[in-house]
């Protein structure tokens, strides 16, 4: 018997206290066919790989077998099962499967990376802005005209989303990149932060607002001039300069005109008489002579708002007392409505929606304290008239007048008109928010017919004007909301916050039923906002930048 050498020996025979090192080879490899048959060879056999030695990325279960270089299963890369019930799964993945997992589950960014703020503008009117890279170098001014930008879009009425994209897209295509938008009610504060050079920030505070649709239109088509790449930054800021500079589309005498004619109108599509839309109308021009003078004293709105609908109030309880032919409810009704903030809660609405809670919150406030400030007119002006002893109002047996459909087709369609003078919204503007309007009323009309109850006829009928808006202003290069807010107008329930009121202040036994209809009259606003929104989000697929971007994806 042949003796190993030393070497050897010392090399097999483990030290004290170690382990004994493995020995590749020394058992013998036992193929799957031969487990099956009960064989145990004493010699190794060379066969092909076995379930456990196939790459990882190829599943198999224990009765899996390597299938062998010459099938036409290996080579194509296809599973094949034996007549034995044996399934041969290949030692390389199928091509076409492989492709087809690589697009399920294989991802370009990674879930925990942060997404670009580009990625904030996909289903907004300003998607995939043209990047000019060559205007880095003044990333100040950039910056500057930027809070301009956003400044004028604040003032003007925008909600926080159509001013936060508006500051990235046009950002973006000026290629300014690495850079941070905040909007906190009325602040505005850009964060710039490049990675080869020190970070700066700038602050900007909205002071003032002004109803003036017509700039913000200006301002939207500004915007999607920029991010088109035909606008350079020192043309966009002088024509951001004139658009500031530029008079509103109507004078002060057409709107007062328009407001008096609004309240005309509204008082007969609710029933109103003919005496009652007199009265309105005086009382509308005076509420416009008292809002002139309270923002030449600097009056806060509170007071202003709350004066204003004193004297709306009072005119409809005087007109009462000397037995005219109207009804004060109705009148008061017409009055208020242009005081009612409903942009303002379509606005607060649209930033709670999109994820700007603390803008949203300061908005809804402010909109409480207009409607809390309606409410104080009307009870200043009713204690005022019980002290006097005037004559008692039912509130709850309320003459109205029956007017045919087509007439109230025609009411809609100018009391619509003449609210969006008001607002100052631009000319070419006004035949598609009437249009809107009035097939907004067609809609309430067959929803009545059908049966739909109080509270859930303002938000279907603001559900298909939100949609609208959002689709005609895709065409016409708008922002929705200066075609939505005017459109909803004839929703508002003045009537209901009249009555509300009245039974809180005069009748006081029957408090409750007052306190009820003063939130279901909340409730009406609120869901006439909502409406707006979910109408507009519900349009979003069918606008000209999601089809680009549909036909973008199917391209790759």
């Amino acid at each position: 018997m042949a003796h190993r050498s030393d070497e050897e020996h010392g090399a097999a025979s483990p030290q004290i206290g170690e382990d004994p090192a493995p020995s590749a080879g020394v058992l013998p490899r036992i193929s799957t066919s031969e487990i099956n048959m009960g064989f145990h060879p004493e010699d190794p056999m060379e066969e092909p790989a076995t379930a456990s030695e196939l790459p990882l990325n190829t599943a198999v279960s224990a009765n899996v077998a390597a299938a062998d270089a010459s099938d036409i299963e290996w080579r194509t890369g296809q599973v094949h099962t034996t007549d034995e019930g044996i399934t041969l799964m290949p030692t390389r993945a199928n091509p076409v499967a492989r492709r087809l997992l690589a697009k399920m589950w294989i991802s370009d960014t990674p879930p925990t990376q942060a997404l670009n703020i580009v990625e904030r503008l996909q289903g907004t009117p300003y998607a995939n802005p043209k990047v000019n890279d060559q205007q880095d170098a003044s990333s100040r001014r950039t910056m500057e005209f930027a809070l301009d930008l956003g400044e004028t879009l604040i003032r003007y009425g925008a909600g926080a989303l159509e001013v936060e994209t508006s500051i990235i897209a046009v950002t973006a295509a000026l290629g300014l990149s690495h850079l941070d938008v905040d909007i906190t009610n009325q602040s505005l504060h850009l964060n710039y932060s490049p990675p080869d050079a020190e970070s700066y920030s700038v602050l900007r505070v909205v002071r003032s607002y002004t109803s003036n649709y017509a700039g913000l239109v200006l301002v939207h088509e500004l915007v999607s001039d920029i991010i088109a790449g035909g606008v350079s930054r020192s043309a966009s800021a002088k024509r951001l300069k004139e658009i500031t500079r530029r008079p509103k589309p109507f004078p002060r005498w057409i709107v007062a005109s328009g407001r008096a004619l609004f309240a005309a109108a509204f008082v007969l599509f609710i029933g109103g008489s003919w005496a009652g839309a007199l009265v309105a109308m005086f009382s509308s021009s005076l509420v416009t002579q008292i809002g002139r003078y309270g923002s030449r004293w600097r009056v806060p709105e509170f007071f202003t708002i709350a004066v204003s609908t004193m004297v709306i109030t009072g005119i409809a309880l005087i007109g009462h007392q000397l037995h005219a032919p109207l009804d004060p409810a109705l009148v008061v009704s017409g009055g208020i409505l242009l005081l009612l903030p409903s942009g303002r809660f379509v606005s607060a609405l649209q930033d709670a929606i999109n994820g700007f809670p603390v803008t949203a919150v300061g908005r809804l406030f402010s909109a409480s304290l207009t409607y809390g400030a309606i409410l104080s007119g009307i009870a200043a002006a009713l204690v005022i008239s019980d002290a006097f002893g005037g004559e008692e109002v039912d509130v709850h047996q309320i003459v109205t007048t029956e007017y045919p459909a087509w007439l109230l087709v025609l009411l809609v369609a100018v009391a619509i008109a003449a609210g969006a003078v008001t607002e100052q919204s631009a000319l070419r503007l006004l035949l598609p928010t009437v249009g809107i309007a009035v097939g907004g009323y067609l809609i309430q009309m067959l929803a009545e017919g059908i049966g739909l109850g109080e509270r859930a006829v303002p938000a279907i009928v603001a559900t298909v004007i939100g949609f609208a808006a959002r689709f005609a202003s895709d065409k016409l290069r708008t922002p929705q909301l200066v075609l939505a807010a005017p459109a909803v107008m004839f929703l508002l329930p003045g009537l209901m916050i009249f009555r509300a009121m009245y039974g809180i202040v005069i009748n006081v036994d029957d408090m409750a039923t007052g306190l009820v209809e003063m939130f279901n009259a909340m409730a009406i606003m609120l869901s006439i906002a909502g409406g707006v929104v979910f109408g507009e989000t519900l349009c979003r697929p069918l606008t000209s930048n999601a089809r680009r971007e549909r036909r973008r994806i199917r391209r790759r």
